[in-house]
């Protein structure tokens, strides 16, 4: 299976650092910046958490993330979104569809991905919560979700 991942508006570019760090480890294809996500060759705090997997992990830049997503698409990619909404559904109960290739949509630490991104994915899965707390944070959340799709789908 390939893994891409999408990053659109991350803030914190100890989350992105990380991020990079985690995809190295589990062979992510490729991570696509866009909006305001801080970017490798700009933003030396990147470095201080990704240990060098900036530079092992492919990556592009666009400020667009519908241009990457359509991109993606036509190249049978299968577009998740990591977001809690009314259609999402547990991410342990995710299935593979027609492709073996998936584009992972993670967003922005407080606001989440917009109605706009969500609007152009495939699937919706979340992560359940069993605390007070709705959400983990993102490198974290992100962690989780890529370590279940590369090793559950090789």
């Amino acid at each position: 299976m390939k893994l891409s991942i999408i990053l659109p508006n991350i803030r914190s570019l100890y989350n992105i650092g990380s991020i990079f760090r985690t995809s190295d480890a589990v062979g992510v294809e490729k991570i696509y910046l866009t909006g305001y996500s801080g970017r490798p060759d700009k933003n030396l705090q990147i470095a201080k958490t990704a240990l060098g997997a900036e530079q092992s992990v492919p990556w592009e830049y666009c400020f667009h993330t519908w241009k990457i997503i359509e991109k993606l698409k036509q190249q049978n990619y299968e577009i998740i979104a990591l977001e809690q909404s009314k259609s999402s559904i547990d991410y342990r109960k995710f299935k593979l569809g027609k492709t073996d290739k998936i584009a992972l949509i993670v967003g922005n630490e407080v606001n989440g991905l917009s109605e706009k991104i969500l609007n152009r994915v495939d699937r919706t899965v979340h992560l359940p919560m069993s605390g007070k707390k709705e959400s983990l944070n993102v490198s974290v959340a992100f962690g989780i979700i890529a370590y279940y799709l590369k090793f559950k789908y090789k």
